[in-house]
């Protein structure tokens, strides 16, 4: 087998989307369109592997110095591979691109695996080519709780009192465009809980939602027409996922969420199994939000692990 890899350029972009919506394990985050938001925060060197003249995987990737990362704009990465890879193809295809990146300096990788339940198919290849031909080492492990509808487990009591209540309360669920108004709230409440603001600003919200209208949903909360709470979607072919949950004063008052979330978990397409919360770490670091977490353990979510690899060339 001989495989050929190239740097990305914008040049191949309708190439390389192609193939990410067609593989077993991207998902529309890794589509150019999404990655080159904030093209300005990171030095992209994405990678393209050719076997016998056709795409064959692709790595999303950053350049940090001497460290090539998959990739840190995203929530997770990795070798983005076709249905018909096999494992020893892939071996081989990670013993050419460590070559490769040698030949341009690269002296560490980063890498941020696909979780298994994005996958169209079973796709841990390179998993495998990681710790065997890499001999990569676990450096990170944060834990998501996700939801399976397939198996799911009965609300917490304390979610179930919260749902009445909302729904004494006359709280509403619907969908909405009112990104402005979500960012207002969610903005209101990370500065006043952490200081801190969302990852994305609106502006950069709004112009993803615009590019992947089926892929990104805003589900609100609403009391009248005020809105109270409510969660930023990102909607794949298995998961869908909150990016963002917040809730006002007043839609924590009447717990908003607690109707929110089984709403959702109603509402998804059948083709959809998971619901991914998301994680529930400490700033910078993997520790535990604990009442974050306890939350997301009362509508039935167990976890599942985003891991970070990396190894030297």
């Amino acid at each position: 087998m001989v495989f050929e890899i190239r740097r990305y350029t914008p040049e191949m972009a309708a190439e390389w989307n192609v193939f990410v919506a067609q593989s077993k394990n991207g998902t529309f985050l890794f589509d150019r369109r999404y990655m080159d938001y904030h093209s300005d925060r990171f030095a992209d060197c994405s990678l393209m592997v050719y076997r016998r003249r056709q795409l064959w995987a692709v790595l999303p990737a950053n350049r940090v110095g001497e460290s090539i990362c998959s990739h840190q704009g995203l929530t997770y990465g990795g070798l983005v591979i076709d249905y018909k890879v096999t494992a020893a193809e892939v071996c081989e295809a990670m013993q050419t691109i460590n070559g490769f990146l040698r030949g341009e300096g690269v002296k560490k990788v980063v890498y941020k695996p696909v979780p298994y339940v994005y996958h169209s198919l079973p796709a841990d290849e390179p998993l495998y080519a990681l710790t065997e031909v890499c001999q990569a080492r676990l450096t990170s492990r944060d834990i998501a709780s996700v939801i399976d509808r397939d198996a799911a487990l009965p609300l917490m009591e304390l979610r179930r009192r919260g749902h009445r209540k909302a729904l004494r309360q006359g709280v509403a669920i619907r969908y909405s465009d009112d990104f402005a108004a979500f960012w207002q709230l969610l903005t209101d409440n990370l500065q006043t809980k952490y200081h801190a603001c969302p990852v994305h600003t609106l502006k950069e919200m709004t112009l993803l939602r615009d590019r992947f209208p089926d892929n990104i949903r805003l589900l609100a909360a609403f009391i009248g027409d005020e809105m109270v709470a409510g969660t930023v979607l990102y909607v794949t072919p298995h998961v869908v996922k909150t990016q963002y949950i917040s809730a006002s004063p007043r839609g924590k008052e009447v717990c908003a969420l607690d109707m929110l979330f089984p709403h959702l978990l109603t509402d998804m397409p059948g083709t959809q199994r998971y619901l991914d919360m998301g994680t529930s770490a400490m700033d910078d670091s993997t520790a535990l939000k604990l009442p974050l977490i306890f939350q997301k353990e009362g509508f039935g979510a167990r976890a599942i692990c985003y891991d970070t690899y990396s190894y030297e060339l």
